[in-house]
């Protein structure tokens, strides 16, 4: 498997004092999925919790919802030219009568770092039917403002990756009493919030009732999009959402809170359920 950091050299200016040394970088390789032995989806990602990855982004497209629908998840063997194995392909095996959705080229199979969803054919082909229909829209979680505010700090403190290199992307599943439950971090946001939920589907954990998602960067209408299909209640970003997420929010009774700086935040759909202090 690859590893989660590189070094390269690096040429540093600093108060105009210039010097050679090796820097620390974030590793990004490509991972093929494969659904049944077929060839899905293509992600820049930051290697690690692979399996969890891949199994979190199906949990994305609505073809899973239970570990038993998993029969296995493995390494592909062969996939260099040489036949070795390059850890950059995993197969996913559905279990028997676990349905095989149809993989045709209407679906973009490349995604990239910052985008998972780009090239989708439209946005119909992205609003996937959850399999907990109707779990966000019903949780009665309710979390503390002033709770909220102290979790961007919890989840800084706890990307080590960050510490050495600056450039991941974190994603953070908390209780709503504030107990961080899991952390992801990869060079990809989506990948972060896939490793987040594919580790919770393998644990039987789905739905994710009563639980806060913060993302560390912005809430795009694909981080929305995985939360609802998690059945996630309350989504937090740092920065700002986009006009898609707040629809989807919205429609589908999720919590959408940005900007989520100390105890500053804005509260975008869900307001109900962030307890306001008087």
């Amino acid at each position: 498997m690859g590893r989660v950091t590189e070094r390269r050299r690096v040429v540093r200016i600093r108060n105009g004092t210039t010097g050679v040394r090796p820097d620390t970088l974030v590793a990004e390789e490509p991972l093929e999925i494969r659904l049944n032995g077929k060839p899905l989806a293509i992600t820049m990602r930051t290697p690690g919790d692979d399996f969890a990855l891949a199994v979190g982004f199906l949990v994305s497209e609505g073809v899973l919802a239970r570990p038993d629908e998993v029969r296995a998840v493995t390494y592909c063997e062969g996939a260099a030219e040489d036949g070795s194995n390059t850890y950059n392909v995993v197969n996913v095996q559905l279990a028997s009568g676990v349905p095989v959705p149809d993989i045709t080229l209407e679906r973009n199979v490349y995604t990239t770092s910052s985008c998972g969803l780009c090239g989708k054919a439209s946005l119909d082909a992205v609003r996937t039917a959850t399999r907990f229909p109707g779990a966000t829209a019903a949780d009665a979680v309710r979390v503390p403002a002033g709770l909220l505010a102290l979790l961007p700090d919890r989840l800084r403190a706890a990307q080590k990756v960050f510490d050495r290199t600056g450039g991941l992307h974190a994603a953070g599943l908390f209780t709503a009493e504030g107990e961080l439950l899991d952390v992801r971090e990869d060079v990809g946001r989506h990948n972060a919030v896939d490793k987040i939920v594919g580790r919770a589907l393998q644990a039987g954990r789905l739905p994710l009732a009563g639980a806060v998602l913060l993302v560390s960067g912005r809430a795009s209408f694909e981080l929305a999009q995985k939360a609802v299909m998690a059945g996630i209640p309350v989504l937090a970003a740092v920065s700002a959402p986009s006009s898609l997420a707040v629809d989807l929010a919205l429609e589908s009774g999720m919590t959408l809170v940005g900007f989520l700086r100390g105890p500053d935040m804005n509260i975008y759909a869900g307001e109900q359920r962030i307890l306001l202090e008087s």
